[in-house]
């Protein structure tokens, strides 16, 4: 069974934001797209919803965060190098989106983070392939780390 994924999120700026995913590389599906909802697809199986605020209130009784001060959820997307993850952050920061916080470099995986100009965080990644494979211990271990790198 194929599983899609559909993650929504809000926005102050329609336009704003489709330009950001867009800048991001990422394309909007006009058949699922009006004045109150944006389809951005990342591939075949992941989209983001991007909802105006007050659409995305009907949705739900509770209260809308703000992602400008509150996290509500961190999209996690993973890449296939560091050069990749590099390259995807230079796309957001020239669509508008800005770094939180400095990279991260666990010698088994490689992160840094976006967030869009609403404020919602993606977090881009790529984890050695050994790493997936055997777990985090065992490819420090083999590269002469040790676990101290996990915070282990």
């Amino acid at each position: 069974m194929a599983t899609s994924i559909f993650v929504n999120i809000p926005t102050s700026d329609l336009d704003r934001s489709k330009a950001f995913y867009q800048g991001l590389g990422y394309r909007i599906n006009p058949m699922f797209s009006d004045d109150n909802a944006a389809c951005v697809v990342l591939d075949e199986n992941v989209y983001f919803m991007v909802l105006t605020r007050e659409f995305f209130q009907t949705f739900t009784a509770k209260q809308v965060t703000e992602p400008k001060t509150h996290a509500q959820a961190l999209i996690a997307l993973t890449c296939d190098s560091r050069e990749e993850v590099d390259a995807v952050l230079a796309k957001g920061l020239d669509a508008g989106g800005s770094e939180p916080r400095p990279a991260t470099d666990l010698g088994f995986m490689y992160t840094r983070d976006i967030e869009d100009p609403d404020g919602n965080i993606l977090e881009f990644f790529f984890m050695e392939p050994a790493a997936v494979e055997k777990g985090p211990d065992a490819f420090l271990s083999e590269q002469g780390a040790g676990a101290a790198a996990t915070g282990a």
